[in-house]
């Protein structure tokens, strides 16, 4: 356990208070900022590959591979002939369906945007608080981008979680089904492997996890603005 002990050091308007990152408003803060990493990580950085066993006129059991990545243009993913004489005029090269590039930057956009803001509010919740606090505006800017973007990541997450379901079944058994070349006489294809995608899984995981973080956390952005100190003077003249 490390003990996190309050300092306070002025120079030039910075005051640097680490023991705020012990209390809530900076400790889901430091969820928010590591959990971003993990959701545009686990999404952008996946690579996987699909592998057909193809045999055909002239060709016995050869393998062919086509590799997909983020932004997960599947309609770009091309299956080449397995030999130059590309089964003997028979074969005619096919791709995947689907592109769902869109839900996927989407995803990802998010995520980098909520680390630079995350980023952006330790520096001022650690350095400049007794600024934060003074000036009304930043709470209540604060609280505003809090709203946005837990409501962002309920929608971005939801529009990611159904691409990758649909990105499964581009890349499953299906695609043998749907592929000419495979229904060509004499030719045969076998799906041989596909890219395990728990990793992918784990990012709609991170992407909930966020949303339960940002949705949490505007309760206590919230009680540091006008907004709250104003009810509360209410109540207590009431």
């Amino acid at each position: 356990v490390v003990v996190v002990s309050l300092v306070s050091v002025r120079m030039m308007g910075l005051r640097l208070d680490l023991g705020l990152l012990l209390e809530p408003l900076g400790f889901i803060k430091v969820l928010e900022w590591i959990f971003s990493i993990f959701a545009f990580a686990t999404c952008g950085g996946f690579q996987g590959e699909i592998t057909l066993l193809v045999s055909c006129k002239g060709v016995e059991n050869k393998t062919v591979t086509a590799a997909f990545a983020y932004p997960f243009r599947l309609n770009t993913v091309v299956f080449s002939a397995p030999d130059p004489k590309r089964c003997g005029g028979t074969w005619t090269d096919f791709y995947l369906v689907g592109n769902y590039a869109s839900s996927a930057q989407f995803f990802v956009t998010l995520a980098v945007l909520a680390f630079l803001y995350c980023t952006a509010a330790l520096v001022m919740y650690v350095g400049y608080m007794h600024v934060y606090q003074r000036n009304s505006k930043f709470p209540l800017t604060d609280l505003t981008i809090t709203v946005i973007t837990a409501f962002l990541w309920l929608v971005s997450t939801a529009a990611w979680a159904k691409a990758v379901t649909d990105i499964k079944i581009s890349t499953g058994g299906s695609i043998i089904l749907e592929a000419e070349s495979c229904k060509a006489p004499g030719t045969t294809c076998l799906l041989d492997s596909v890219t395990r995608m728990g990793t992918l899984n784990v990012s709609v995981m991170f992407g909930l996890l966020n949303m339960v973080l940002w949705g949490g956390n505007v309760w206590f952005v919230y009680k540091d603005t006008n907004l709250h100190n104003q009810i509360n003077k209410t109540s207590l003249s009431s």
